[in-house]
């Protein structure tokens, strides 16, 4: 039993990377390892530091201890849950986190600006009930209709609507989420589920949309797959019940990318080649942990080298000395405007995949240029991904989102009556 003591050990150490590193890591593979003990070091801690110690005491009375190795590894236990524990701490700083972000960014009284008919649906605390379940489930008075095709060619242009069971007769407002996966994996069904289904239980429809990936097909293929979805919803979305005056967009990594820059691309023409005369615009945009700048042209990180050799020949089938103006249009941040929507960026201050940085730069030139409101959340303690699953941190972020867009609706409901 020592041995197995030593490999929870182990690994371990590798999660106290994960929750102190400080995520400016240049090697190629160092990202996907941290990764992949992120969630049980950071979302999951509240799980997995009950479990080692349960695991640990079985160990020890199968006589772990016994050996030196047994030994040195309860050592090494016992001064790695201390980082456990203070990553359960960090999660209990997202509500103040997004609540300051909101009103720095929408102004220190803007749950004022939320109609009270409105107001009264914001969760007004988080219970232990709201996350206990990590694993999201469709809550009751919430339907979803699966697999409808918004293009021609299959399971890659279709897409899914979460909705309330009971629709008022005005249309309910409408987020459309694009998933993420590095641009060459992932799917509509498998993200930002906590976030679609409470939106849907408060009276949204939220349409999660497939789009054709990396090798097979190069970018701009998988923005302009977005931009027909959201023309889809424009087309038809009337029939299942949405309001498609207000359409928001969202985004987790890949899917923040391309969330960013379906806020900043609306109506150009040589994305919707199919459909020119739809309406690409949309209200609100809120990327989460994306990648804004393609060239790394602020040092957001510290070997721009890693992000070319992954995107070229993949995600880009053209190299940057090739045609470096395709890859500047793949950038968020050199596709910044005075008229975007208002942004809602957020961020995972621990995030081993895209760098803070990248959230941080792209908030500030958006901020710098936009007419409309730029609030940014970077979230202590946060990976990659952490929304995906219910935690503390996962549903106060969604809450806040929520608070975003009721207000952004009900301000822009404010400018179609004045």
């Amino acid at each position: 039993m020592d041995w197995l003591l030593a490999v929870l050990a182990i690994f371990n150490l590798v999660s106290m990377v994960t929750v102190f590193s400080p995520r400016a890591v240049p090697r190629r593979s160092a990202p996907w390892v941290l990764f992949g003990t992120a969630l049980l070091a950071t979302e999951l801690a509240w799980i997995w530091l009950p479990l080692q110690v349960l695991l640990a005491c079985i160990f020890i009375n199968a006589g772990a201890l016994d050996s030196g190795l047994g030994l040195v590894s309860l050592l090494v236990l016992l001064g790695t849950w201390p980082g456990l524990a203070w990553s359960i701490k960090q999660s209990t700083l997202a509500e103040a986190t997004v609540e300051a972000a909101l009103r720095a960014g929408l102004g220190e009284n803007y749950r004022n600006s939320i109609p009270p008919a409105v107001r009264h649906l914001l969760r007004g605390n988080v219970s232990f009930r709201d996350w206990r379940q990590v694993q999201a489930k469709t809550p009751e008075g919430v339907e979803v209709i699966r697999n409808i095709p918004y293009g021609p060619t299959g399971v890659r242009q279709q897409l899914d609507i979460y909705r309330p069971s009971t629709i008022p007769a005005e249309g309910c407002p409408v987020l459309l989420q694009i998933h993420g996966g590095a641009w060459m994996i992932g799917d509509k069904g498998s993200q930002a589920l906590p976030l679609m289904h409470h939106l849907a239980s408060k009276g949204w429809i939220c349409v999660a949309a497939n789009y054709r990936l990396s090798p097979s097909v190069g970018f701009p293929t998988h923005l302009e797959d977005c931009k027909r979805a959201l023309c889809w919803v424009r087309e038809h979305g009337r029939e299942y019940g949405m309001n498609t005056d207000f359409v928001a967009v969202t985004g987790g990594s890949a899917g923040g990318h391309l969330s960013a820059l379906m806020g900043l691309t609306a109506n150009r023409p040589e994305f919707q080649q199919d459909s020119p005369e739809v309406d690409t615009s949309v209200q609100a945009c809120i990327p989460f942990y994306g990648i804004y700048d393609f060239l790394v042209r602020y040092d957001q990180h510290p070997n721009k080298q890693v992000y070319e050799r992954f995107l070229t020949g993949k995600v880009l089938h053209e190299s940057v000395k090739d045609n470096p103006a395709l890859w500047d249009l793949a950038s968020p941040v050199a596709q910044i405007h005075a008229d975007a929507p208002p942004f809602m960026i957020l961020h995972g201050a621990l995030d081993s995949l895209a760098a803070v940085s990248e959230g941080r730069v792209f908030s500030q030139k958006l901020a710098e240029v936009s007419n409309n409101p730029v609030v940014y959340v970077e979230m202590p303690g946060a990976e990659h991904a952490w929304e995906i699953i219910h935690s503390l941190r996962t549903e106060h972020t969604i809450d806040g989102v929520h608070r975003f867009l009721e207000w952004v609706r009900a301000n822009a409901a404010d400018q179609s009556a004045s």
